[in-house]
């Protein structure tokens, strides 16, 4: 028991750079103790069938701490839930070790029969302020979850999953966009490459776009030069030519 509770403080010194000392932790910190009375009293209670007992504890501790962690729902070691309130971890929720929840998180489910019906959640899995993980799927090692996203299909390992409802957005697709923004000068992820934002993945599609567009007019040129045709660029008519810089402060 004294061990979990060095890991629990030893992981919120490493993720959290406000915790400044161990005091601070044991008594300043709602992830904290909701986690420990979970681990100590309200799930013990559950599985010897103390079940009202340990739904009661559930709502206190609901009630000082803004965190909802049903008594039946399974947590590993190692887990950080980051400011907490508003989150909500459904019955037959599952959670890996090394996880990190921050606040307005949900694992909820999307329907009301019986048995698993709420998510799971591999082992170092982040899951980004307000985001909704919702039914029984699986979230895999390492995958991320950006803020306020809803994500109703399972996630594969160490992707990122961004926007509602959640699009997967893998690492290969990350490294391309990034290249294509490079191209011309413009960064589509100006905050962040996995933010929520319309006007991002929208600018982020006409980036690509236009980057296609260059690499097929190039081409064009290249094949009219090697037989005499030589195109002169035509002048811009009157108008200023897109600031790249610009577009990104726009973002920022």
């Amino acid at each position: 028991m004294f061990q979990r509770i060095r890991e629990d403080i030893a992981v919120i010194f490493e993720r959290d750079p406000a915790a400044r000392t161990t005091w601070e932790i044991l008594t300043c910190y709602p992830g904290f103790h909701v986690l420990l009375i979970h681990r100590l009293l309200v799930s013990p209670c559950w599985r010897v069938g103390l079940r009202w007992l340990a739904r009661w504890l559930s709502a206190i501790m609901r009630w000082m701490t803004g965190i909802e962690i049903h008594p039946g729902a399974t947590i590993g070691r190692r887990v950080f839930i980051d400011h907490g309130m508003g989150v909500v971890i459904g019955e037959t929720a599952e959670i890996g070790d090394d996880c990190t929840l921050y606040h307005g998180v949900t694992l909820g489910g999307t329907s009301w029969n019986k048995g698993k019906r709420h998510p799971t959640l591999g082992k170092g899995v982040v899951i980004g302020a307000g985001a909704k993980v919702l039914g029984p799927i699986f979230v895999g090692d390492g995958a991320k979850i950006g803020s306020n996203a809803v994500v109703v299909r399972e996630v594969p390992a160490g992707a990122t999953a961004v926007g509602i409802p959640a699009r997967i957005l893998s690492l290969e697709d990350s490294k391309k966009h990034k290249k294509q923004s490079e191209k011309i000068g413009f960064s589509a992820y100006a905050v962040s490459n996995d933010m929520n934002d319309p006007m991002v993945s929208a600018l982020h599609h006409l980036v690509a776009h236009v980057a296609q567009t260059e690499e097929r007019v190039a081409s064009m040129l290249k094949a009219l030069s090697k037989h005499g045709i030589d195109c002169e660029t035509t002048e811009n008519s009157g108008k200023e030519p897109i600031d790249s810089e610009s577009l990104n402060k726009m973002l920022e």
